[in-house]
């Protein structure tokens, strides 16, 4: 054959690319490549080798017999097939959870051959999803989950109890939510704050949830020193576990908001002047730690504290790791079973919560199960906002100050007049000294004051702000008690 008849190497691989493979792209322009009839997309641009979709490419083209072919050839036959796929029809990649049709969700197992869970009004399938309905993006944290068992009859969340040390039953109740919070692609749930005194199995634990959920490779991890490789760990799996954090700084603290609740995150493209990479990210975390000092308002809003205490008899590593491996298809299947029977029960959502969706999750599960999840949902809550009471001297003083305001009544000054009587009442008439990051300026402790909004109205203390046509002015006032209905007496 002369040199003329031979077809151009990038037309052989763009024709068995195009036979053995669906391209599509994503909303942020992404261009993914997915198998015909696997869930699993791999991006044509991956950053890495391993698992890219040119290896598995040039793999494909030599079992088949049809050569090896340079690194030229593929790149302008790449090139093409992603000129073409920017004109396919938007679909979504997920990483370990998505939302399916006809309201089920997915669970993806980390498996080779794409099985996955389908979780339904009715009950949970194991199933290879149909690629149009899912597509699965896999990473390095990416684990693999064994196949869950079926007709548990809930013997696993005794498992999983017997295995983690948490020190009551309220504890167990607000763990099992989260768990069940973590199978939902669209509902933000509180992180897990595992806490209790060294040697209760912190971090054990802590591990035993994040493995439910992301199999035997998932692992808790130190806390990155900066947000991006922060942001590129949460964004590259489904569960993130932090552990034994001793310290939550301004900057993490605002940042695992953002994640608990959902952001996003801009950086500029590599190798580029003007374009940009979007990162969106929302994602459960899980926390350990003995004590991490002062916890911001906005922070304790989306935490869930989990106390354990110290097991009576101490078990070897291996051993334990040994049980909940054995006991993990049994664990994950009741887990799934009772996703199912939640989901399926139907609760008043409560109004005066800001995590609404989990405050409905556990409601649902109270209705399910009887397991008392609101309760101690709102009581995990007290006892953060008296954390972060007892760790702000200002909060403190303000209920002081507010102690002697009649219920009812209105006060309103500007944020300097506030500012000079709180100082005044803080120093005393020994005139102490004002401590590190008390307010110096008014409109520092009227952002102050915003931040511990949410906190001061649990303790009976509304905060409001309004303007006059001569000044801004800040009001503090406490509720009336409700009055107790007369009874009529004929």
């Amino acid at each position: 054959m002369s040199e003329d008849e031979k077809t151009p190497a990038r037309e052989v691989i763009t024709d068995y690319a195009q036979a053995h493979f669906r391209y599509f792209r994503t909303i942020d322009g992404a261009v993914y490549a997915q198998r015909n009839g696997h869930p699993v997309a791999r991006p044509i641009r991956s950053q890495g080798t391993t698992g890219s979709h040119r290896q598995e490419l040039m793999v494909g083209l030599f079992k088949d017999g049809l050569g090896v072919f340079n690194g030229t050839a593929l790149k302008e036959a790449l090139d093409l097939i992603e000129a073409l796929a920017l004109t396919e029809d938007v679909q979504p990649v997920h990483i370990r959870v998505a939302p399916g049709f006809d309201g089920a969700t997915w669970l993806d197992l980390g498996r080779d051959d794409g099985k996955s869970v389908r979780i339904h009004p009715t009950g949970w399938d194991i199933l290879t999803p149909d690629p149009r309905e899912v597509c699965w993006r896999r990473t390095q944290l990416t684990g693999e989950l064994p196949l869950p068992a079926k007709d548990t009859d809930g013997k696993g969340i005794d498992l999983l109890m017997r295995l983690c040390n948490f020190t009551d039953a309220r504890a167990e109740s607000l763990a099992l939510a989260w768990l069940i919070g973590c199978l939902g692609p669209d509902v933000p749930v509180p992180a897990p704050f595992l806490t209790g005194p060294q040697g209760a199995g912190k971090s054990t634990a802590g591990k035993m949830l994040v493995r439910i959920i992301e199999g035997m490779s998932g692992d808790l991890r130190r806390a990155p020193k900066d947000e991006e490789n922060l942001i590129t760990a949460v964004a590259a799996g489904w569960v993130t576990g932090l552990d034994n954090l001793s310290h939550l700084g301004p900057d993490l603290s605002d940042l695992m908001c953002c994640i608990v609740t959902g952001a996003e995150n801009i950086k500029r493209a590599l190798f580029t002047d003007g374009d940009v990479v979007r990162a969106r990210y929302r994602r459960p975390m899980l926390l350990t730690g003995i004590d991490v000092g002062v916890i911001r308002p906005d922070l304790a809003e989306r935490l869930l504290p989990l106390r354990l205490e110290r097991p009576r008899v101490r078990r070897t590593e291996a051993e334990l790791w040994a049980d909940f491996a054995r006991n993990l298809p049994v664990i994950l299947g009741s887990v799934l079973d009772l996703a199912v029977k939640v989901r399926a029960t139907e609760a008043d959502i409560p109004t005066d919560l800001r995590m609404a969706d989990f405050a409905h999750l556990c409601a649902q599960l109270d209705a399910a199960a009887s397991m008392g999840a609101l309760d101690a949902y709102r009581a995990s809550l007290d006892d953060l906002n008296d954390d972060v009471i007892e760790g702000d001297l200002l909060a403190q003083t303000v209920l002081k100050h507010a102690a002697d305001i009649d219920p009812g009544v209105e006060v309103r000054m500007t944020s300097a007049e506030w500012l000079h009587g709180l100082t005044q009442l803080y120093t005393g008439e020994d005139f102490r000294p004002l401590p590190k990051g008390w307010p110096t300026t008014g409109k520092v402790l009227s952002d102050r004051l915003k931040r511990l909004q949410p906190v001061l109205a649990a303790r009976g203390v509304l905060v409001d702000w309004g303007r006059t046509k001569l000044a801004r002015y800040i009001e503090m006032t406490r509720p009336k008690p409700p009055q107790d209905e007369q009874r009529q007496v004929f």
